[in-house]
Formats: structure tokens, C-alpha cells, sequence
């Protein structure tokens, strides 16, 4: 991985933990608790791919894992998240964009279901039947909502922040030309919170060229008639 990835990724991932930890987590809301790890750490599969996708959910994973107050085995959901960055790292286009925001809406959901599952088979496994307790059924349909409600307020921006970490490495096509359609995270801004951050910008660009084409056209023409009206006198 390279090293403004490790940065990125780290910083995002601590902070998601900490802030799930001191703010997430005392809601007492019904069932799950929202996965503010989780959503990061499929934005950043999205932009990254599976291998690096891989090794952040296990970093992600066991710093959760450690982190009070935790009451299950390390090590537990580290393989969790290990499986799911890499799964998501496979559904990322190769070109690094999506259609609509249907593609990653649809990953979140299938990441949220297959965590649970996965967290409470491996639980399972090694003895813990908490989850046979709080109820399965409700608890997965808890976890898949509260994630869901709270991707498209988290998940594009994490992917805007790598996709500019990596100094926006699909904002030029191959050939050298413009980029045709939408990335990942404009494409989720757009059809997903209806923010059109990159359209807007490239709206404002369009608009300061167009003025400043305007002013030097009438300065131009103030100068040409200037010039006519010397050129008569004489």
C-alpha cells in the first residue's frame, strides 16, 4: 500500500472508531448499533480495490476489536471486516465508476447483511451466543437500516477524500483525453443526497471562463473602437 493510503486510511478508520465508540454506541438505539467502521471501510474498498481493501478491514477489524468496551474475541471481527473489504474491493468497477447510486447502495446493503452474518456465524464458532439472545432476524434488519440511513452521509465523502489522496487518478482516461461519465463518488452524490459537488464546481468554472472571455471581449472592442476614432480624426 502506498503511504498517503496508510495515512488516509488510518485517520479515517480512527476517527470512525472513535466516533462510533463515544457517540454511535451510547444512543441506545433498538438492536444494532450503526457501523460507522463498516461504511468506511467499504467507501474506501470502493476506491481502492480488494487487496487494499483486505488489509484495512483487518487493521479496521482488530483495532475494534481492541478498543473498550469490547467483549468479544480479538481477532473476531477483524476477520469480519478482512472478508468484507475484500468482497467489496472485487465489485468495484474496473474503471473505477458506477452508473448510478443504485451500484454502491446495493454494496453497502449486501456488506451490512453479510457482517452480521458473518460476525454471528464466527460467533457461533467459538461460543458466543449473544446473538441468539438479542434475536437474529432483528438484529440484522437493524444493523442493514441503521447502515444504510447512514451511508449517504458518510460513504461518498470518504471516497471523495481517497479518490483526492490519490491525487484523483480517474479524473483523466487513459488516452490522455477528459473522463467520461461519473466516478464512484460523484455518481453517489448525485443520484444518492442529490449534492452535485463536482458539477457544481465545474458550473462555476465554466461561469468565471465565460466572464473573464466576456471582459476581455469588451475590452477588446472598447480598445478597436478607440483606435477607428483616432484613426478618423487624423
Amino acid at each position: 500500500m502506498r503511504i498517503n493510503r496508510i495515512l488516509l486510511a488510518g485517520s479515517l478508520v480512527s476517527v470512525a472508531l472513535v466516533i462510533q465508540v463515544t457517540v454511535l454506541g451510547r444512543l441506545q438505539l433498538p438492536g444494532a448499533v450503526p457501523d460507522l467502521v463498516l461504511l468506511t471501510v467499504v467507501a474506501l474498498a470502493l476506491v481502492y480495490g480488494h487487496v487494499s481493501g483486505a488489509l484495512i478491514g483487518f487493521a479496521a477489524g482488530l483495532l475494534t476489536d481492541l478498543a473498550p468496551p469490547a467483549d468479544h474475541a480479538a481477532g473476531r471481527y477483524a476477520l469480519v471486516l478482512c472478508v468484507i473489504g475484500y468482497l467489496v474491493g472485487l465489485v468495484r468497477p474496473d474503471n473505477g465508476r458506477f452508473r448510478s447510486a443504485w451500484g454502491p447502495m446495493l454494496t453497502v446493503l449486501a456488506a451490512a447483511v453479510v457482517s452480521t452474518l458473518l460476525y454471528a456465524g464466527v460467533g457461533a464458532l467459538v461460543g458466543d451466543t449473544a446473538a441468539r439472545h438479542v434475536g437474529l432476524v432483528g438484529l440484522l434488519f437493524t444493523a442493514t437500516l441503521y447502515d444504510l440511513l447512514l451511508a449517504p452521509f458518510t460513504v461518498p465523502f470518504i471516497m471523495a477524500l481517497a479518490r483526492k489522496a490519490e491525487n484523483d487518478p480517474m479524473a483523466v482516461e487513459a488516452n490522455g483525453g477528459p473522463p467520461q461519465g461519473k466516478d464512484v463518488a460523484s455518481g453517489w452524490l448525485a443520484g444518492g443526497t442529490g449534492l452535485r459537488i463536482g458539477s457544481q464546481r465545474g458550473g462555476l468554472r465554466m461561469m468565471t471562463a465565460r466572464g473573464r472571455a466576456n471582459r476581455a471581449g469588451r475590452i477588446k472592442g472598447v480598445k478597436g473602437v478607440k483606435g477607428v476614432k483616432s484613426v478618423r480624426k487624423l
